[in-house]
């Protein structure tokens, strides 16, 4: 069985409480991360439940229920103890999580830089800070955002929230500001924003809207198909026109997901995305480029980068695996004072385990055609076409929404990673993920027809040898799933 083992500490950020910078307090840190260590060393692959341990679980499960009103898509409650890409939950059984809170936990579980980060911002004076009143820290994190993102764009400041969703508010409210209260959005079809009353309804997924007051008037252009290929670039771009004729002046952006992420793990070449930006600048729609799942993920800091694109970039928004999460705009769309704003802008904790993650991602080798983050996905690919040729029956041919059949069983970019049986059946995909779970691996789905495992493993420890316990225990649930 292959063993999970937790990054080499990090350098600590470098705006520390004084507190933390006493000797004997950094010592005691030291000491903390060396019992962290010790005591998850029992975490080496996945295992199923101790004895009397499902029942603990199912008692937390439910107050959890009777609190939320409904249950949860897993029955998970973690214990707390976690070593690189494994997580004991509290019945005692170990999985793989290969999903991380949808993105979040970059460096795993029990990594010891995120805990010195976090244990050093502990000892700082507040718990949160705010718009009106904040720290070195969160000065610290935004200048580290600004500085990677001017690297290959016109963007120079940056806004900091506390979530993805609020970042991508403040980025409408910038865009609609500079259109002139402009009421229209462009988006993609199957694109995801985020859950507020106006990010839902520009995301398109009816059931996250169900019962919300339509107020938002939202143009959907279709994303590219590869199956297609140029005659799909064609085909957006002339709705993309149409839009842009029959409603002239009226949109206040064009918000792009360069890869979709709840929409399916989809890509698009460079020339897809130009065509349909450059027809934006020349009508005057701002380019919004939301990276909250995508940060951090590709083969560039920012996926715009990796896909040189930008010169065309007027605001980004990322998340996630930032802790704290922006939006960042260029200085023509520098919004007027009283905008934005809020009493919240993140917590301490997150400020410096942020920074510490944006320093070690930049820093650490991640990035490139050779980086970690490239080396990882081709050993996914490796994996998962081995497993595709050496079971035709679970993967037929892939019916897309053009009633065109596909075979790109494998799919996805960099960190964010997706596999495709049972044709994209929902339905099937849904019964395999519950027994991957049972079995020891955390997955998720993504898609809206066809459907697809979801992956998104923590690709700041996990290795490439890692994937041989994980595609072992998905053939295992593989062949349990009817």
């Amino acid at each position: 069985m292959t063993t999970a083992t937790a990054r080499p500490d990090a350098s600590p950020s470098p705006i520390v409480p004084p507190l933390a910078q006493r000797p004997e307090v950094a010592q005691a840190i030291d000491t903390v991360i060396r019992a962290a260590d010790d005591t998850t060393k029992d975490l080496v692959g996945a295992r199923p439940a101790r004895d009397g341990g499902k029942e603990t679980l199912h008692a937390w499960l439910e107050r959890a229920k009777a609190v939320r009103a409904r249950g949860g898509y897993y029955p998970y409650v973690g214990s707390g103890r976690g070593r690189g890409a494994l997580v004991e939950l509290l019945d005692g059984s170990v999985k793989w999580d290969l999903i991380n809170g949808i993105g979040v936990h970059m460096f795993g579980h029990g990594d010891a830089g995120m805990m010195r980060a976090s244990m050093q911002a502990s000892m700082s004076d507040v718990v949160m800070q705010g718009n009106l009143q904040f720290n070195a820290d969160s000065v610290a994190f935004a200048e580290v955002l600004c500085a990677e993102a001017a690297r290959a764009s016109r963007l120079k400041h940056c806004f900091v929230t506390n979530s993805g969703c609020m970042a991508n508010e403040a980025a409408l409210k910038v865009c609609q500001q500079k259109t002139d209260g402009a009421p229209r959005v462009l988006a993609f079809s199957d694109c995801f924003m985020g859950r507020s009353v106006a990010m839902s309804q520009i995301g398109d997924e009816p059931a996250y809207r169900q019962g919300v007051a339509l107020n938002v008037l939202v143009d959907y252009i279709p994303f590219y198909n590869p199956e297609m290929g140029e005659r799909s670039i064609e085909m957006s771009l002339w709705h993309l026109k149409e839009c842009i004729r029959r409603w002239p002046g009226q949109h206040a952006c064009f918000a792009f997901e360069l890869i979709q992420g709840e929409g399916g793990f989809n890509t698009a070449p460079r020339e897809f995305h130009v065509a349909l930006m450059s027809a934006c600048r020349e009508a005057g729609i701002p380019v919004w480029d939301d990276e909250v799942q995508t940060f951090g993920r590709t083969s560039s800091m920012f996926a715009y980068e990796a896909l040189d694109l930008g010169e065309y970039i007027d605001v980004v928004t990322i998340g996630k695996m930032s802790q704290a999460c922006a939006c960042l705009y260029t200085e023509a769309m520098n919004p007027k004072a009283g905008l934005l704003s809020g009493t919240f802008s993140a917590s301490v904790t997150a400020f410096h385990t942020g920074l510490s993650a944006l320093q070690r991602m930049r820093d650490g080798g991640y990035y490139g055609a050779e980086g970690r983050i490239a080396r990882l996905h081709a050993a996914f690919r490796t994996h998962a076409e081995a497993l595709v040729k050496r079971h035709p029956e679970r993967f037929p041919p892939i019916r897309t929404a053009f009633g065109r059949e596909s075979r790109q069983f494998v799919g996805g970019t960099g960190g964010m990673m997706r596999l495709t049986p049972f044709g994209g059946d929902k339905e099937r995909i849904g019964r395999l993920l519950q027994n991957l779970f049972e079995d020891g691996v955390i997955a998720f789905i993504c898609g809206h027809g066809p459907h697809h495992l979801r992956f998104l493993p923590p690709i700041g420890v996990m290795e490439p040898k890692d994937f041989e316990p994980v595609f072992e225990i998905l053939e295992k649930s593989l062949a349990q799933t009817t």
